[in-house]
């Protein structure tokens, strides 16, 4: 295997763990031609950051780190939660106002939401956003561009990261993979995550929009602070140190109820 660097190496270790769910000290020590020592030290930090479990010999997938779905797999999750999630977040979006919207598919269900919309500008890096936002005569509809990861469907890289600095936008609407009151909101995909960064420098307001499965849950990659977002829309499943610890940030709530509780 070619040389890595020690933060490329212990992504490719994490990428294998979640894809094999379990590694070993002596395959992978074998596989990036380094020390079995070197192996365990990349372990013992990964276990300390939480992003896999230290075992015998190895380690294994941490079960409270979600491993990335691809865009059709999380189509079939909480369906109907994320479409009431998108409406209520599609009712933040006022009238005139010029928003960015994070590929996803729960934001897709904001996009949904927005297609009869009058004098709307929406951006996006997602091609299932514009791709809904499409039937719609009234929204107009501008693509960051870049390169197409289709496991998302989302639009990453310089072009991506270039097309949005000469603009303002009132609204960033956000989706994550993590939010983690410590760690703050992250996403699997490294230059996404990057991506989302600028989004939030370009945005007046942020808006996050996710399910209550996501909390508690580290993506491997960090987008912003948990104080640098201004709302945040989910569902009845918050834990109550979430909402304690939201209210005293002063960040906007808006709570959806589960109907499956």
């Amino acid at each position: 295997m070619d040389a890595f660097n020690s933060i490329e190496r212990q992504q490719e270790i994490l990428r294998l763990t979640h894809a094999q769910g379990k590694v070993s000290v002596k395959d992978l020590a074998e596989q990036f031609n380094v020390s079995e020592v070197t192996i365990r030290n990349d372990l013992s930090l990964l276990d300390r950051k939480k992003l896999l479990v230290r075992s015998r010999g190895g380690a294994m997938v941490n079960s409270q780190l979600g491993r990335e779905l691809s865009l059709k797999e999380k189509s079939h999750q909480n369906s109907l939660l994320k479409r009431r999630l998108g409406s209520v977040t599609a009712d933040l979006v006022l009238e005139g106002e010029r928003i960015l919207l994070d590929s996803g598919t729960t934001t897709q269900e904001v996009a949904a939401c927005l297609v009869d919309r009058e004098d709307l500008v929406v951006m996006t890096n997602g091609l299932n956003i514009a791709t809904e936002l499409a039937r719609s005569d009234s929204v107009e509809v501008m693509m960051t561009g870049g390169s197409l990861r289709k496991k998302s469907m989302s639009f990453y890289g310089a072009i991506a990261e270039r097309s949005l600095q000469n603009y303002n936008f009132s609204k960033l609407i956000l989706g994550v993979d993590g939010f983690d009151l410590r760690t703050g909101i992250g996403t699997h995909f490294e230059k996404e995550a990057i991506l989302n960064r600028l989004m939030c420098e370009m945005a007046e307001e942020v808006v996050v929009v996710t399910d209550s499965s996501k909390f508690d849950k580290r993506a491997f990659h960090v987008i912003c602070a948990v104080k640098e977002i201004h709302t945040l829309v989910t569902d009845s499943g918050i834990p109550q140190n979430y909402i304690e610890e939201l209210d005293k940030l002063g960040i906007n709530l808006h709570i959806v109820e589960r109907t499956d509780q």
